[in-house]
This record gives structure tokens, sequence and C-alpha cells, in this order.
């Protein structure tokens, strides 16, 4: 976590804060001049600008970073930016500017979850300093100049306006006259250390066409883009001075009006318009195009209002998200699973723009829960690393004294007493640091957050009735109907897991004492679950699917038992003709549980099942990403059913990383030749190289062919017999 000594002063626009302050100004840009030596090698920009900030260096943006810097909770960690600004200097008078944006630091507008009352908040402001060759050149201080930017609201649920009647030209060049500007103030700083933001920045990774329109009125126009998506709309307009252009993001159009619905959506905001940008035209003849900065949306339409003489004359749609690095592939000869695929990375990249998300309209809020659900399909497709870092970072930031962690993080001071829990939210905090290690040999939060890992055990525990706890939200968003598991199953479960894995990690850092506390606070769970709802016939509790596969996928009962209650699940599924009868933890467990007792086949017919309720009938529904429910009501842009893509990596391709051997040095290969499938390729790359599974019905055998990178080895598990293989390539026919 890397810090540095400043020389720059927190500086901004002077403005006291005032706590029940519910609007803001407009956006400040912050300039200054300065003078480059004859020649120089290296030229590095330190800046921590917040909420978000846009650097400008002799007229250029910096980069192509937007959303910068990454959230977190400012008043424990804010984090700096580093520019290498080398190109965009030049010998003698140079010019630097930033442009300033409320973000989540200045959250102002009342919200279900309290930010505007954050301990943190604050006007925006800035630190930085520029070095060349090693040297501080230029710091910041008051004599750096201040003027209001022509946006004039910005808000990160609420949306941006802009008004381009008082464009600044120029303002980012030096020679630039800025005589009636003011002098900046100095101000506290946010309160938090500041360390290196190091986590994957956002970028605008696609630009998509609109599919279609249709118009609703004279001035109403709604413009479908095909696929839900996070980011903004990009517009081209032309018009008179003043004219207005309204762009409205929703997800879904009513049926019957055909106009955009955000009914579902903006419950949790009680102040100003939800997901709606402005732009006020300057008017000079000339076509304008403009994009928000300092907000953004999820959305599917975008319904475009025209007033006062204003003509959109284009318009696209930006996607916007952690700009990862691809790691794998998934295909097959399934449409439907290919589509599910889709789905899940496209609600994946959604909901990580800086932060894991649930969803990227109605909250934007970092829930633990579902990003505990997605953790392996985010490192099976991407390298996630530094952000699942950061992550876990802002979450620890944010743990009390007692061990207790909040649903959410960052958190003004939501989600301690509603919203998290072991199951799976809290877990989280293991979950991270444990499939870091699993797929990268990556120790870092291991170290680093043991202390806090064991305080959350230890409250835990001082919450535990005969080893078992039974606070959080159980199996959530179960289809209409349908009886939950018992909280205390789920989240007993979870806490037994924690256990282990803190046993696990003590054994890495050598700590015997440790490793054998955390082991036997497991086997106690593990006992006292079997006591309270394991029943010789199969049974679990109250017979519910996610309670039956809790105790599968946790391995909470002995091996005969297990493979009982295995038969009684399967037993409900069929019967249940395959659709699904859990919310998001079945949606993790029951799939995988299924596959590794030797039901496969029911696995897939379960995902993907076209009739309600499953994943395929959203898919037929015409969803391009997962929905927040089975049904499709509130969000249809969530992540939390999202672990179907790791599933068809470790079970359908077979892939699967071993604890004792990480990062693919020594894996296991076991494929499911599932009915009515007729062929899958994977691929992963892992710190050693790319790892390639394919197999493929051909007439009436299964070809099977895998590739491993160098010095990797793997056990190969095919039906009647297991061959331990090296790197290179593969071939079976079976």
């Amino acid at each position: 976590m890397k810090k540095r000594k400043w020389q720059g002063r927190w500086i901004s626009s002077g403005k006291a804060m005032v706590a029940h302050l519910r609007t803001t100004g407009a956006a400040p840009y912050l300039r200054k001049e300065f003078t480059c030596p004859e020649h120089w090698s290296n030229a590095t920009l330190y800046l921590c600008g917040l909420g978000w900030h846009t650097l400008y260096i002799n007229g250029q943006k910096a980069d192509d970073r937007v959303l910068c810097p990454t959230i977190s909770r400012y008043d424990r960690q804010a984090m700096y930016t580093v520019y290498d600004v080398t190109r965009l200097l030049k010998p003698g008078q140079n010019a630097i500017a930033v442009l300033l944006g409320n973000g989540l630091y200045n959250c102002f507008e009342i919200q279900h979850w309290s930010f505007d009352k954050a301990p943190w908040r604050d006007w925006p402001k800035l630190c930085c300093d520029l070095e060349v060759d090693g040297k501080v050149i230029l710091s910041s201080d008051t004599s750096w100049k201040l003027h209001d930017s022509p946006i004039i609201f910005d808000a990160l649920r609420n949306g941006e306006f802009y008004d381009a009647r008082l464009t600044i030209d120029g303002f980012a060049m030096p020679g630039f006259d800025d005589s009636t500007w003011q002098n900046a103030k100095y101000c506290f700083p946010p309160g938090g250390d500041l360390l290196e933001d190091e986590a994957t920045p956002c970028r605008i990774t696609r630009v998509f066409k609109p599919v279609a329109s249709w118009r609703i009125d004279a001035y109403k126009t709604v413009y479908d883009f095909g696929i839900n998506l996070t980011g903004w709309g990009r517009i081209k307009v032309r018009g008179p001075a003043g004219a207005l252009v309204e762009l409205q993001y929703c997800e879904r159009v009513d049926p019957t009006t055909h106009q955009g619905i955000t009914e579902e959506l903006d419950s949790y905001i009680d102040t100003g318009r939800f997901q709606c940008d402005r732009y006020f035209l300057r008017g000079n003849g000339d076509q304008e195009q403009w994009e928000p900065t300092f907000t953004y949306h999820g959305f599917r339409y975008i319904q475009v209002s025209c007033f006062n003489g204003a003509v959109l004359e284009g318009i696209e749609a930006c996607f916007i998200h952690s700009d990862f690095e691809k790691t794998g592939s998934f295909d097959s000869s399934s449409e439907m699973l290919n589509a599910l695929q889709r789905n899940t990375i496209q609600s994946f990249l959604c909901n990580y723009t800086g932060i894991p998300t649930d969803c990227p309209h109605r909250e934007k809020n970092g829930w633990t829960g579902d990003a505990c659900l997605a953790a392996e399909t985010g490192l099976w497709n991407f390298d996630a690393r530094k952000s699942f870092e950061h992550f876990i970072n802002v979450l620890v930031s944010c743990q009390r004294d007692n061990g207790q962690l909040p649903g959410i993080a960052p958190t003004g001071g939501y989600g301690y007493n509603w919203g998290n829990g072991p199951a799976p939210f809290d877990s989280i905090l293991f979950e991270y640091p444990y499939q870091l290690y699993l797929f990268h040999g990556d120790l870092t939060l291991i170290q680093r957050h043991y202390d806090a890992m064991r305080r959350y055990l230890d409250y835990c525990d001082s919450l535990s009735n005969d080893n078992l706890v039974e606070f959080g939200l159980g199996d959530w968003k179960l289809p209409a109907g349908t009886v939950a598991a018992p909280t205390a199953v789920t989240s007993s479960g979870y806490y037994y897991q924690d256990a282990l894995r803190m046993a696990f990690f003590a054994n890495l850092l050598n700590r015997p004492d440790d490793e054998t506390c955390y082991q036997s606070l497991a086997e106690s769970i593990r006992n006292s679950f079997q006591r309270e709802f394991v029943h010789p016939d199969g049974m679990v509790a109250n017979d519910a699917w996610t309670a039956l596969a809790t105790a599968l996928y946790f391995r909470l009962a002995d091996e005969t038992t297990l493979t009982t209650i295995a038969q009684r699940l399967v037993g409900k599924v069929r019967a249940n003709n395959h659709r699904a009868d859990f919310g998001t933890l079945g949606a993790k467990f029951i799939p995988r549980v299924l596959a590794d007792y030797g039901f496969a086949d029911d696995a897939f017919q379960l995902v993907t099942q076209p009739e309600f309720p499953g994943w395929g009938w959203q898919v037929n529904q015409g969803a391009t990403t997962l929905w927040e429910t089975w049904l499709g009501y509130g969000s249809r842009n969530h992540i939390m059913f999202g672990d179907i893509s790791a599933w068809m990596y470790q079970y359908l391709g077979g892939l699967q990383p071993l604890p004792e051997s990480p990062a693919f040095k020594h894996c296991r290969i076991k494929p499911c030749f599932v009915k009515g499938l007729d062929s899958v390729t994977v691929s992963h790359t892992s710190p050693y190289g790319i790892i390639r599974s394919s197999w493929k019905r051909q007439d009436n055998t299964i070809v099977f062919q895998f590739e491993l990178p160098p010095s990797c080895t793997a056990d190969l598990h095919l039906p009647n017999q297991t061959v331990s293989l090296g790197s290179g390539n593969h071939r079976f026919t079976i």
C-alpha cells in the first residue's frame, strides 16, 4: 500500500460544508501555470482529486481514465492517481487544470443509504505534486486559480447538467487570462491515508449505436441500444443558445405508452431527478458534441427530449467499467449456455465500476454479498486482482472494533445492523483472499488482513448459540411462494467455511496455534450443524433445496449421509421439472453440488431450463444481463446470480485449481460430458500461461483435448480412469 511524502497542500473553493446542505454548486476548475526546464527524461504527476477528477495538461486530457480515482472510504483511505505526463509537457511555459466532481465524496442527494451524512463528506478538493526527473517543480497551493465550470450540477445517482453557454475556451492552455479567477483556498484533508490507486481504471471500452428508436411525441424519442449497460450517452446536437436536450436513462419501457420507466429503480432516491442528464446548447451554429463526466447510469434505453429548437443529430451509448484484462473464454454447442455466459460477463462488468456493485442504477453500492457470490466468475474471466485487493481494503476500513462488518463498502454508517451476515456478505473478507491465493498464489490479502479476519470470527462467536449463527439475509430473492432455508443453516455453513479458511491461512503463515484453534472451531460448528439440522433420511432443517445444498456444499455431514442428501435434492429438482426453487445462495450451491455428486445432467437442465423460473427463461424474455429477481421486477442488471459462469468453467470445462498447489501449478481436470451438449471449449490464462480444455462428441465417441502451460501438471479425471499428465497438448478419445 504505497504512501508518499507530499509537498502539496489541500486546496478547494474554500466553502465550508454545512451538514444539512442538500444542493451543490458548479463543478470547479483549478488551474496553474508553471515553467519546465529545457530538458528532462521523466515527468510524473501525483494527484488526489476528490470525489472524481479530470486532469488536463496544456489543453489535453491526460489519459483515457474516467470516474477517477476509485471510490474508497475517504476518511480512512483516499486514493491518489499517478500520471506519466512526460509526453504532455514542453520546455518553458506549461499549464495544468483539474476539473473536480462530487462523486461519492460529496453525495448530497438524500437517499436510503445516508451517504449525505457520511463523516467524510465535503466539497471537492485536490492535492498534487509534479515531479520532473525526481524533483518536485509544482505543488498545489493558494496560487492556483479557481472558477466554475459549465458542469452546473453533478450527482452520482441523479445525473449531470451541463450549460455549454458557460464554456471557457482555452482554460487548460498556457497563456490563458485567469486574472478574473479566484485564488484557491487551503482546506482540510479528507482524513484518510493517501494511498496509490492501483485498482484497474475505469474506461470507455465500447460504444454502441441504437438498434431501434421511436418517437413518443413532438419533443421526445426513445433510443434502444439493444443491450443493458453501464455508462452514459454521447450526443451530437444543433440549435440555438440555451436550447435543452434531456437524457433520461432506463432499463425498461412501458408496453402501452412505450416511454421509458424508472419507477422500480428510483424508489430509494428522495431528491432530484433520477438518472437524468441535461445539456444546454452553446448555440454558435456548429454541431455540438457532449457526454457527462461525473456520473454514470445503468440503462438499455435513453429517452431524449429536445426543447426550444434543439435538434439531436446523433447519439451513442458509452460502456464504462473497470477495464480488466480478459483471462478466460467459454464456448459451447448450446446457444443458451453461450447467452448465459454473455449475460453474466455483461453483468459482472456493468457492476464493476471501480468497486463491485449490486446494480449500476438504483444503488451503485458496494454490496459485499453480490461481490462474494461472483468472485470466482470474476477471476475465471478477468485479471481483477488489484481491484479485489482495493475492495477488501475498503471493507476492512469499515470494520468496527468488535469485528462487525457492514453489508456495503464503503459505508457512511448504513448496513451494520441489516444487509450483512456470514451468508455470504461478510464472508467476502475470506472469499477474495482465498480465491486470489487459489487463482494467483497471492498471499497479500491474507497477510494484510489476517487480524481483521480473526476479529470477525470473534464477532461471530459472540453471537453464536452452540456454535451456530443465524444473522443475515439468507437465501435472498427466492421465487414467490418458495420456502426459504433457515438463516441459521446458511449462515452457519459460511461460518464453518470461514473458520476452515482461517485455519488454512494460519497454516500458510506458519501460525500453528491459530491453525489448531480454528480447525477446532470449524469441527465444533460442523458437529453442532449435524446435531441441529441433519436427519438420517437426508432431510436437512426444513427440507428446502438450499438447506440440502448447504450441507452438501460445505460437506457438513458424513459421506454416507451426504450421498443420501444429494439423492433427496436431485429428486426434488426432477419433481419440479428442473425449474429453480431457490435464491442467490441456492443458485451458487445447487448446480455445483449436483455435479459433484454425479448429477451433472440435472444441473445442466436446471441451468438451461427455458421455463419460469430459471436463467434460461430470462434469456428467452430478451435479457442481456442477469436480473435481480427470477421474474424480472426491480433491477435487471445484477450479478448475484452470476456464479453460473464459474460453474461452466469448473464443471463443463473441468478446470479446477487446487489450494495445495495454487495458481494452477498443479490442477485437476474433470469435465462433465453432459447429455444434450455436443461440445465445450474453455480457456483460462493462469500465472504460468494458458490452460485450455475442449471436448466434442464425434460419432459415438467423445474427443477430449486439453493444453497445460510449461511447468504445470494435472490429474485428469475421465470416466473410469485417472491420469497424471505434464505440460503440453493432450488428446483422448472416450
